[in-house]
């Protein structure tokens, strides 16, 4: 074999490999999106450097140190490419969601959204509770606490008829009232997990639990499962607003940074996914020790919460920031100035 025919070869060689490598290298792209954490994103634009979106989302450029520490994809702070998405690090949350450039032009282009992997087990409050297409009756070896991979007998709701292979969340409800007035506010459907319907029989069915968010139990109601996108697209606050924290998911007295709440605001008041609302407080004091007269003083601003998802009257939001500590009742309102 000559030396001309072995280049041929090895040129072929390389072409053939470069083939196959190449669908393998796409698909461990695709795989990065399930890698993303919580939180803000932004998508390179022409002409973008690190240096000015530091300057844009951070009010200085000086940040972009961090921001570049924050996207290890990155290989050279120098060097971004229009495309390419970049994490908008945690600490800068409330800066980022007061800044960011709203318009419907960004907004089609998806350059930036906000990340949230666990929006499929977030629970929401509604006026009504929804209709359930039936229940957990029984699991196998009469487990109290289910969880990821148990098998359990469920009952259909009179107008379900379960096929196999179908999923559905599994819930459970109690009534959320307001603590000052007792009025009743709602129903909060406090999500559990999800699981697929193996076996259907005259009476029953029989599932498996394929995930499980917390602690499932016997009597826990079914809904059809509904899978929301991760990716929540910053929403443009149209009017003013006041309202206030009805509570926390998990029913906590003390709501901190990171978790999940209740506003008494939803999409018949304007609120919307993907906008940002702060919270305050505003004392009055009596200057006048001889006068009844109360004075407002300044108002304080304390959080910012982020709207995860909305119903007609209520919406579920995560904080996302929290100076001091917040409690179910604390004011909320449209975005304040910062100076």
């Amino acid at each position: 074999m000559n030396y001309n025919t072995n280049i041929r070869l090895i040129t072929c060689l390389c072409i053939f490999t470069a083939i196959i490598t190449f669908p393998l290298y796409l698909f461990a792209e695709d795989e990065k999106e399930i890698e993303y954490e919580t939180g803000f994103y932004y998508t390179i634009k022409k002409g973008d450097t690190l240096w000015d979106i530091s300057q844009r989302f951070f009010d200085s450029p000086w940040q972009w140190p961090d921001l570049w520490k924050e996207n290890s994809q990155v290989p050279n702070p120098h060097l971004v490419y229009p495309g390419e998405r970049i994490r908008l690090f945690h600490k800068g949350w409330v800066k980022t969601t007061a800044k960011i450039d709203i318009n419907e032009k960004s907004l089609k282009k998806e350059q930036t959204y906000f990340f949230y992997p666990d929006i499929d087990k977030v629970g929401f409050i509604k006026k009504e509770p929804i209709t359930s297409s039936g229940y957990i009756f029984k699991s196998y070896d009469d487990k109290i606490m289910i969880s990821c991979g148990d098998k359990v007998y469920i009952r259909q709701g009179d107008n379900t008829s379960f096929v196999p292979g179908e999923k559905y969340t599994i819930y459970r409800t109690h009534p959320v009232t307001n603590k000052k007035t007792k009025d009743c506010i709602g129903v909060h459907h406090y999500l559990t997990g999800v699981l697929e319907i193996t076996e259907k029989h005259p009476d029953f069915a029989v599932a498996k639990v394929i995930q499980s968010f917390r602690s499932i139990e016997v009597n826990d109601l079914l809904m059809p499962y509904q899978p929301l996108s991760k990716k929540i697209l910053i929403s443009k606050n149209e009017k003013k607003l006041e309202g206030s924290i009805i509570g926390s998911e998990e029913q906590t007295t003390i709501i901190g940074n990171g978790e999940i709440a209740f506003i008494d605001k939803g999409c018949q008041d304007g609120v919307m996914p993907g906008q940002h609302y702060s919270i305050y407080y505003q004392e009055k004091k009596r200057l006048d020790l001889k006068s009844k007269k109360y004075t407002l003083l300044s108002i304080v601003d304390f959080g910012t919460l982020f709207v995860l998802r909305t119903e007609q009257t209520t919406s579920t939001v995560l904080i996302t920031r929290s100076d001091k500590s917040i409690t179910p009742g604390a004011k909320i309102c449209s975005p304040l100035s910062k100076k």
